[in-house]
């Protein structure tokens, strides 16, 4: 009889202990699958400024006006802030998108495929975000504000 009990005990706490790995496994997996939408949807927003600029660039060229434009774009994503920036070299523009409250360098880019001169940040979670297009001398100039 003696001999009974045991083997119950080590059953239950197996049981345990198999329980505990399947749940850290589960709430592992749900938290990378968070991430990984987080990600795409910062991904997508870079991508619809992308767009928009593209399209201030073709107004501002074809009528030389200037243009603004309210981005509609969440204040957070999940409950964390995030950044946009505008940049350019000689050749291309493109806009840039993190996690955080300050603009940094990321691998998150999106081309727009125009050039123009760029500037300005957005940090969500502090204002709207609002795009300038304008003639600018030899081209176009884009500016990025807000979330200040």
């Amino acid at each position: 009889m003696p001999s009974i009990i045991p083997s119950y005990i080590y059953t239950l706490f197996a049981s345990i202990i198999v329980s505990t790995i399947v749940i850290s496994a589960c709430g592992i997996s749900t938290a990378n699958l968070k991430a990984e939408a987080e990600k795409q949807q910062l991904s997508n927003i870079a991508d619809y400024v992308a767009t928009e600029s593209l399209e201030l660039i073709s107004h501002v060229t074809a009528e030389n006006v200037t243009s603004t434009l309210h981005l509609n774009v969440p204040q957070l994503i999940g409950n964390q802030r995030y950044w946009i920036k505008m940049s350019n070299d000689s050749t291309r523009t493109w806009i840039e998108v993190g996690f955080g409250m300050i603009a940094g360098s990321s691998n998150q880019r999106t081309y727009v495929p125009s050039e123009a001169a760029t500037s300005g940040t957005y940090t969500s979670g502090s204002g709207t975000a609002i795009l300038q297009c304008f003639p600018d001398g030899s081209g176009v100039k884009l500016i990025l504000s807000g979330g200040h």
